[in-house]
């Protein structure tokens, strides 16, 4: 039997993941070793898992070196890679939003907003529908600390509870979408390995709608 390959992001939501793939019957015990390996395997099953950046998930499902991949609706977007998104997980949940001081007004017109974040696309679509004319700034940590310095005017980053938001100082001004934890597709592996791959996510769907 071929393979069946999953990317997962590494930290958190793999270990969401993990849980939900052992209750639709797969061996993820490889996954729990402390090991350096960036590959392994649940043999009994053929499924072979790739333990990848979060951001380059989409890559490697594109790409076809792995059939499937759980990842959030925010990389998604930023990706924007023709995958099958075929699961909303349910998990995960966020949302992508633009903050900074409660002061600031970005419908000023007068001149280009600056904007920090990890989300350069997304800020690009977001705003210009908007007609809003916008400077990016790209950054990968601490985005919170931008407005602060006055290295931008706001951020457009994940919210989850707002904690370090109010700790700075700093209010969402509107919000881009919900975020949540997405089950992609490559869309050659669809047809190739049709029985395997929607016989995993009906499991799936009947666990996170159960």
């Amino acid at each position: 039997m071929e393979y069946l390959t999953i990317a997962l992001a590494k930290g958190r939501l793999a270990e969401i993941t993990m849980d939900i793939l052992e209750q639709c019957g797969i061996d993820c015990a490889a996954l729990k070793e402390e090991t350096r390996k960036l590959v392994l395997c649940d043999e009994t099953n053929k499924v072979k898992f790739l333990l990848v950046k979060p951001s380059d998930v989409p890559t490697y499902v594109d790409y076809g070196v792995a059939d499937i991949g759980f990842i959030g609706k925010d990389t998604l977007m930023e990706e924007n890679r023709p995958l099958y998104e075929v699961l909303d997980l349910h998990f995960a949940k966020c949302k992508l939003s633009v903050a900074g001081y409660p002061h600031t007004n970005i419908y000023d017109k007068t001149k280009a907003l600056k904007v920090a974040t990890k989300y350069p696309h997304i800020a690009e679509k977001f705003f210009h529908a908007k007609e809003i004319a916008i400077e990016i700034i790209p950054l990968h940590g601490s985005v919170e600390l931008a407005p602060i310095t006055g290295l931008s005017d706001v951020i457009l980053d994940i919210v989850e509870s707002g904690k370090t938001l109010r700790a700075n100082g700093l209010d969402i001004l509107e919000d881009v979408c919900d975020i949540s934890a997405r089950l992609v597709v490559n869309q050659v592996s669809l047809k190739t390995k049709s029985a395997r791959i929607r016989d995993l996510v009906s499991k799936i769907s009947v666990l996170i709608e159960g």
